[in-house]
């Protein structure tokens, strides 16, 4: 959430630091008139209460005067009157800015690249050339030993459309992924970690998901709770409500989860193959920080994706996010795409945030600074989406013949 007491103080700063995000002018207009007059009305009330401290001072002079102090009295009444309105007043206009506040973005970084989409991204670096083969490579869904290991039919059978079935190589390749990425992080310093897959309400709102987004996920009926869309929400809300000390920070958790979204809005788009599924694997990476740590440890997870990537022999590129396509708790990111042959393009296989003192607002995550406790800083990314680093080997590991070669970092961890 943004800083309230910030956005009433300098609101043209914060206003235009948002249309970089492309925030709606309405509701930016909404959230002026209420805070103009919230201001107004504690004024208000704040004159009420001093003149209500002042008479109330005046008791014993009168009585030290002999002076009747019923007047008095019936003054003092008349202003706790007043008082009692005009808190209801400021109590709902603090109430409506903040459930306006809950759907208006994060404020993007200074250095975050102005523009529309994606295409406005800014690319930092490449890592690794692009797989070159003597044949035409193919996409992963058409290769010759996909039947064997992917089955889409039975997947939508069981469920619906873009749920998919695993199965011999794909299954164990999977479970080698998840188990090389989480010890990977493990010596990278990233604690290991076993969520829930279920969370309330609050834990959402903590990161950013509600109210805005509740049409991309899978409620559970009758029941206030939700399937996660990433590991990011669980994990984060570890610390909710709590404050912890210095000491304890940074805080860096890593942990696999499967991951569910209704992808809503996403019609027609990566209709075939696993690209774009309502429920995938992924090997998420939190960390909690102190403002002045966030900037190194934000750096370090995007190196530790990086080396991921490129310690199983897969190029990809790293790319900073413009205004227009950062996320709604973000404040910067760098996406790393990762190429597929199959499909001569780069796609994307991680997302790293820092959400700044964003998240912690919402989800109240504070360390203490002395006799101050202070909102820490939250960042996360994935590391990796497995089914896509899936996707990533079989393309840019196949053969002529349409069989797979695993990279040999993986064979340890294959049965």
């Amino acid at each position: 959430m943004l800083d309230l007491k910030e956005l009433q103080n300098d609101f043209e700063k914060i206003a235009t630091k948002l249309r970089k995000k492309k925030v709606d002018e309405t509701v930016l207009e909404r959230l002026r008139e209420i805070s103009l007059k919230l201001k107004e009305q504690r004024k208000i009330l704040e004159a009420l209460q001093a003149e209500q401290n002042a008479k109330s001072k005046l008791f014993p002079q009168y009585q030290k005067e002999g002076k009747d102090i019923a007047g008095l009295k019936e003054e003092l009444s008349q202003i706790k009157q007043k008082i009692a309105v005009e808190q209801e007043i400021v109590r709902t206009l603090e109430d409506e800015m903040y459930e306006i506040a809950l759907s208006i973005p994060n404020i993007p970084d200074d250095d975050v690249p102005e523009g529309d989409g994606e295409e406005d991204n800014v690319e930092l670096k490449r890592v690794l050339e692009p797989t070159t083969f003597s044949f035409t490579p193919k996409e992963h869904w058409d290769l010759a030993i996909t039947p064997e290991w992917i089955d889409f039919e039975r997947g939508v059978k069981l469920a619906k459309s873009r749920f998919s079935v695993l199965k011999n190589g794909a299954a164990k390749l999977e479970r080698a992924l998840i188990n090389y990425m989480l010890d990977f992080n493990h010596n990278r310093g990233f604690e290991e970690v076993c969520v829930p897959y279920l969370v309330n309400r609050d834990s959402l709102i903590g990161t950013g998901q509600l109210p805005k987004f509740e049409e991309d996920l899978f409620k559970i009926e009758e029941e206030p709770l939700y399937l996660i869309p990433t590991a990011e929400v669980p994990v984060t809300n570890l610390f909710r409500d709590e404050i912890l000390t210095k000491e304890e920070l940074p805080a860096k958790l890593t942990s696999y989860t499967a991951c569910f979204r209704k992808e809503a809005g996403s019609a027609g788009r990566d209709t075939r193959g696993m690209i774009r599924q309502h429920q995938f694997d992924k090997v998420e990476l939190v960390a909690v920080t102190t403002p002045d740590q966030s900037d190194a440890v934000f750096d370090e997870m995007v190196a530790c994706a990086s080396d991921l990537l490129t310690s199983l022999g897969l190029p990809h590129r790293l790319m900073l996010l413009c205004g227009g396509d950062l996320g709604f708790s973000a404040a910067k990111t760098v996406d790393i795409e990762v190429w597929l042959p199959g499909q001569n393009r780069y796609r994307e296989i991680s997302s790293i945030s820092n959400t700044r003192a964003f998240q912690a607002r919402r989800a109240r995550i504070r360390y203490r600074e002395g006799k101050k406790n202070l909102p820490v800083h939250t960042l996360n990314g994935s590391s990796l989406a497995v089914g896509r680093t899936l996707i990533a080997i079989m393309e840019n590991y196949q053969n002529e013949d349409g069989t797979v070669t695993i990279p040999e970092i993986l064979k340890k961890y294959m049965p």
